[in-house]
């Protein structure tokens, strides 16, 4: 299967990922990977003392999970050159084990670049949980290929 050249992608274009259930393990693993040991994500009692009334995972692994979700629809087999980065990246509310997270892409914006086999395309990255509501968003940029002549 081929990906989407950046001809492919139009403006407005929304698209949506399949769910996936964060679980116990998924924040246990990822604070062993990455060495992010905050008691947040780790200490259920001094967790149960923030405002968040319980542990919740990491903001980088929800992101992750996401990106994870978003490749298995094969947008970019074969077409992606480079993840070129973010604009803007916000956790909006928590997510916690239990909760399943799915994402949807809006097209914002593309544009050509000095190389005439290569586009730009920007997009906007909604995570949502299970009731619809934003846990995170970002603007996002993406280096692909173009349609060969």
């Amino acid at each position: 299967m081929r990906g989407l050249y950046w001809e492919d992608w139009e403006i407005g274009a929304e698209l949506e990922s399949p769910g996936r259930t964060v679980t116990e393990t998924d924040i246990v693993m990822f604070a062993g990977l990455s060495g992010d040991y905050n008691p947040l994500h780790t200490n259920e009692e001094f967790a149960r003392q923030t405002d968040f009334g319980g542990r919740i995972a990491h903001g980088p692994l929800v992101y992750a999970i996401a990106a994870g979700l978003l490749f298995q629809l094969h947008l970019y087999d074969d077409t992606l050159i480079a993840f070129l980065g973010f604009e803007d990246l916000r956790f909006t509310k928590p997510v916690r084990a239990g909760d399943t997270i799915h994402a949807r892409i809006t097209v914002l914006e593309k544009r050509e670049t000095s190389r005439p086999e290569r586009g730009i395309m920007k997009r906007r990255l909604h995570v949502l949980n299970q009731r619809g509501e934003v846990v995170q968003e970002a603007v996002q940029a993406f280096l692909l290929k173009r349609k060969p002549s």
